[in-house]
């Protein structure tokens, strides 16, 4: 099982973050950015932010597998918050899971083995199966790999967002889902108040990280309504 949950009050954290350039990524980012209480953020990914501030350091790898060198990265970080993902749309069981499942662990056992205890925030997503046996693949696949994640002696929470709303200029990297945004973006805001249990955005996702981080999670499992409580709880401070 994970590591029990405590406040842990950090003077400056040190973040490492996977996946800055998603959308959900992005939003983390730049709340990180904008926390006075975030020293720096190291960014990992297969292409570069774009992005310059004093307190982003990047580290682009062709090959997120290979690990060589990379470990020396890590010293000093207080907690990872592991956004990459990608869509399981049209994609094979085995190379959906060797990104979803196995980049992941490869990853948070580095830093179990390095960093023990440390927090790390997994984005996974709504309806995931817990129980890694359903018949559909991405649900069982990320229940695999949240249920792998609780096992190692990390601080580890896991963010299920169902409907996510980008934020502040951010957009979708996939074509189909910019142009969904365009449309439904407007009404996802109106009916946001009303649905807190479906809907959350980019900003909340990455405000309850950074609370998270410094004060533990209500539970190890954070849905949609939860990530919103949290991040209110983050604003309110």
């Amino acid at each position: 099982m994970g590591v029990e949950y405590h406040d842990v009050s950090w003077e400056a954290m040190n973040v490492l973050l996977f996946g800055a350039t998603g959308m959900i990524g992005q939003g983390v980012l730049r709340e990180c950015l904008l926390d006075d209480g975030v020293e720096s953020v190291l960014a990992v990914g297969r292409a570069a932010t774009g992005r310059s501030h004093p307190k982003l350091s990047e580290l682009v790898r062709r090959d997120l597998f290979d690990s060589a060198g990379i470990e020396a990265e890590f010293a000093g970080l207080d907690a990872c918050f592991f956004c990459l993902g990608v869509s399981s749309a049209g994609m094979s069981e085995q190379d959906y899971s060797r990104i979803t499942f196995d980049l992941t662990l490869a990853v948070a056992s580095t830093l179990a083995k390095l960093r023990p205890g440390m927090t790390f925030i997994y984005v996974s997503g709504a309806g995931t199966d817990s129980t890694g046996r359903g018949r559909i693949t991405w649900a069982r696949v990320k229940g695999r790999t949240e249920n792998a994640l609780l096992a190692l002696p990390l601080r580890t929470c896991i963010f299920r967002p169902a409907a996510i709303r980008p934020l502040d200029g951010i957009r979708a990297r996939t074509r189909w889902y910019r142009i969904f945004y365009v449309f439904a973006g407007p009404l996802m805001g109106l009916l946001e108040p009303l649905f807190p249990s479906l809907i959350t955005t980019t900003e909340a996702v990455g405000r309850a990280m950074l609370e998270v981080a410094r004060h533990g999670a209500p539970a190890p499992i954070l849905e949609s309504r939860d990530i919103n409580r949290v991040a209110g709880r983050r604003t309110l401070q």
